[in-house]
């Protein structure tokens, strides 16, 4: 047989693309900005996964994390409400929950100036409750003993707050750094004329919070987590001895502490030296740990 029939098939040169091979890499091609757009928005949701080294503090009556999560439409209504602008909203590098209801509490401390709790009952969808629902229960070491005594209203017909559960837990992370540990006593202004933060001093306006800035200090020994807590038997110092025989004092956090975070806020040591474990659990073997 002859002619270009009997030849078999034309088959390209080597290092030669046939039209489709072209078609499928032009596609290709075009794919890629594609695939990279897909892969920076899977890095985005991964980011605030990734940089959630620790727990929130939550604002009070939150429930445990997963479900607050679930619960929290991020419609910043708490934040609106409070009256010392405790509230923040998590932004995308800062961590787990972007746009969740947050308290940064060396920044500003929840001190309870509102005495209701004004974030829950704002709270539309129960994110944040007085009292969990049945089908809920209470982790074991959240609850707390007793209601928590607002040191503000302790002469009050109702001087306690309606929670149940504490938002966290003080714990004296730095004892080395503690001022009353080595000795020392305070004076001056607790964080410097710039810091913006406000606390309720019951001797001077029970009803309201006043600038920190506003508010200077003279304490021969540092107690300043004890005397500002606004919560009663939440905190107390305690005497004890060094190893050179010298009597020295620690705080020693109680039962009663619901994580507020004013000591932590309030203290001198930078970075404090008491600082507010979010979703901390009572823990009796740990008191004064």
């Amino acid at each position: 047989m002859s002619g270009p029939a009997a030849e078999g098939p034309v088959r390209p040169k080597p290092g030669v693309l046939t039209e489709k091979a072209r078609r499928a890499r032009r596609k290709f091609l075009r794919s890629i900005p594609l695939l990279a757009g897909v892969m920076g928005v899977s890095l985005l949701g991964y980011l605030p996964v990734s940089q959630a080294r620790k727990l929130r503090l939550r604002p009070p009556g939150a429930l445990d994390e997963a479900d607050f999560l679930a619960s929290c439409i991020k419609c910043g209504q708490c934040l609106q409400v409070c009256p010392v602008n405790a509230i923040r909203l998590g932004d995308l590098d800062e961590g787990y929950g972007v746009g969740v209801p947050f308290i940064d509490a060396r920044e500003q401390a929840c001190d309870y100036s509102c005495d209701v709790a004004q974030c829950i009952l704002a709270c539309p969808t129960g994110a944040l409750t007085y009292t969990k629902p049945s089908f809920l229960p209470v982790r074991e070491g959240a609850a707390l003993s007793m209601p928590p005594l607002l040191k503000a209203k302790e002469d009050d017909p109702e001087p306690t707050l309606n929670l149940k559960e504490r938002l966290g837990l003080a714990k004296l992370t730095r004892p080395e750094a503690c001022l009353a540990v080595q000795g020392k006593g305070f004076s001056g202004l607790v964080r410097g004329e710039a810091f913006r933060g406000r606390v309720r001093y019951i001797d001077i306006d029970r009803g309201k919070s006043l600038p920190v800035r506003d508010h200077p200090y003279q304490q021969e020994i540092c107690n300043l987590c004890v005397s500002e807590c606004p919560i009663g038997n939440a905190i107390k110092l305690e005497a004890f001895t060094d190893a050179n025989g010298q009597r020295r004092f620690k705080p020693v956090v109680l039962e009663q502490c619901i994580g507020c975070g004013v000591c932590e806020m309030l203290c001198p040591a930078e970075p404090a030296a008491i600082e507010i474990e979010a979703r901390a659990v009572w823990d009796a073997r740990e008191a004064g740990a």
